[in-house]
C-alpha cells in the first residue's frame, strides 16, 4: 500500500513573518533504551524537502525511537493517519475532529456525519487512540463556536469509551473546562493531555484522576518554567513524551522542522530536570506508552487484541 502525498504543508514563515530555517536538524545521539513519540502529525510536510513516512521512521529508529502515534484533526487527515499506520508497523494512528475544526463542521451541518466516520475509522486495529479532541479557547471565540467544541469533545469521549480506546486531549487556555467536562461526562480509561500546557496544579489533578501528561519540546523553552514545575510533581507512571511535529522543536533547535527522531533531545532535558538518567526515563516512558496503547508490531498487536485488549481494553 502506498499512501497519498502529504495533504498539508507547514508555512515556511514563522509567526513573526521571518523565514524559518527549513533544514532538518542533524540526528541526535540515540537513546540507550527504545522510546516512543506519543503524538506527531506526519501528514504535515515541512522542511526544504519533506520526509516521507519511511524516511521519518528510519531516522526515528536510528535514534532509538521505536514508534510514534500519528494524529488526525479532521476526517481527511484521520483517514491519512489510518492509511499511514497500516503502511508502517512502527506507526499507530489517532483519529478525531480537532476542537478548532469542530465549529466549521458544525456550521456546515456535518458534525454528526463526521463524528460517525471518526468512529468507523477508529475501529481499525491500527488506531490506538481518539484524538486530538478537546477545547481551545485561544483560537476559537463566540458562544456558538464554543458550544460546537463542547459538543464535539463530549461526543469523542463517548466514542473512546464505547471502543475502549485511550483519548488524546488538546487543551489550550481551557484547563478548568477540560477538567470539568472530563469529570462530568466521565473520562475514558487512558486519558492523555497532549502537549501538556498547564502548571503543577493541573499536573496534580491529572495525577489524582489517573490521567497522563505528555510533554513536547516546549518543556525546553526558556519561558516554560510552569511546564517544568508540572513535570516535577507528576508520578513517573503518568509521564509521556511527544514531538507534536512538525511544531515545537526543542531547544537548541527551536524554529527548525521537528520530527519523531528528535525525541531524544526532549527526553534528555526532562531527565536532567528530574535528576535521573535519560535511559531510566526512556524506559519508564516506553512502559507507559505500551501499557496505554498496546504493541506497535503488527503480529503482537493482533495477538494483544485477540486476548481481549485493544478495542476491548478495560
Amino acid at each position: 500500500m502506498v499512501i497519498s502525498k502529504h495533504p498539508r504543508r507547514r508555512d515556511a514563515k514563522a509567526e513573526n513573518g521571518a523565514r524559518r530555517d527549513l533544514q532538518y536538524p542533524e540526528p541526535p545521539e540515540p537513546l540507550g533504551v527504545a522510546c516512543y513519540d506519543n503524538h506527531t502529525h506526519l501528514e504535515i510536510e515541512d522542511g526544504e524537502a519533506g520526509l516521507e513516512i519511511g524516511e521519518h521512521m528510519d531516522l526515528a529508529a536510528a535514534a532509538n525511537i521505536r514508534g510514534a502515534i500519528t494524529v488526525g484533526g479532521d476526517v481527511e487527515s484521520s483517514r491519512w493517519q489510518v492509511r499511514a499506520a497500516n503502511e508502517d508497523e512502527w506507526l499507530l494512528a489517532a483519529v478525531a475532529i480537532h476542537p478548532n475544526e469542530a465549529p466549521n463542521v458544525a456550521a456546515a451541518g456535518e458534525l454528526d456525519a463526521h463524528l460517525a466516520e471518526i468512529e468507523s475509522l477508529a475501529c481499525d486495529e491500527r488506531v490506538a487512540a481518539i484524538g486530538e479532541t478537546g477545547l481551545d479557547f485561544f483560537r476559537t471565540e463566540g458562544a456558538e463556536a464554543l458550544s460546537a467544541q463542547f459538543e464535539s469533545f463530549e461526543a469523542h469521549i463517548g466514542i473512546a469509551k464505547r471502543l475502549g480506546l485511550p483519548m488524546q486531549i488538546h487543551d489550550r487556555d481551557a484547563h478548568d473546562d477540560v477538567v470539568a467536562t472530563l469529570r462530568r461526562v466521565g473520562a475514558p480509561e487512558g486519558t492523555v493531555l497532549h502537549c501538556f500546557s498547564g502548571g503543577p496544579e493541573l499536573a496534580r489533578i491529572c495525577a489524582e484522576e489517573g490521567w497522563y501528561c505528555s510533554f513536547a519540546g516546549n518543556v525546553t523553552f526558556k519561558n516554560a518554567e510552569n511546564l517544568r514545575e508540572a513535570l516535577d510533581v507528576l508520578p513517573r507512571e503518568r509521564i509521556l513524551v511527544e514531538t507534536d511535529a512538525p511544531f515545537l522543536t526543542p531547544v537548541p533547535l527551536r524554529g527548525r522542522p521537528n520530527a519523531p527522531y528528535l525525541v531524544p533531545h526532549t527526553v534528555r532535558f526532562m531527565a536532567d530536570r528530574l535528576g535521573i538518567e535519560a535511559d531510566a526515563l526512556a524506559q519508564r516512558i516506553a512502559e507507559n506508552t505500551l501499557g496505554l496503547y498496546g504493541p506497535f508490531d503488527r503480529a503482537e498487536r493482533a495477538a494483544w487484541r485477540a486476548r481481549g485488549a485493544g478495542a476491548r481494553r478495560g
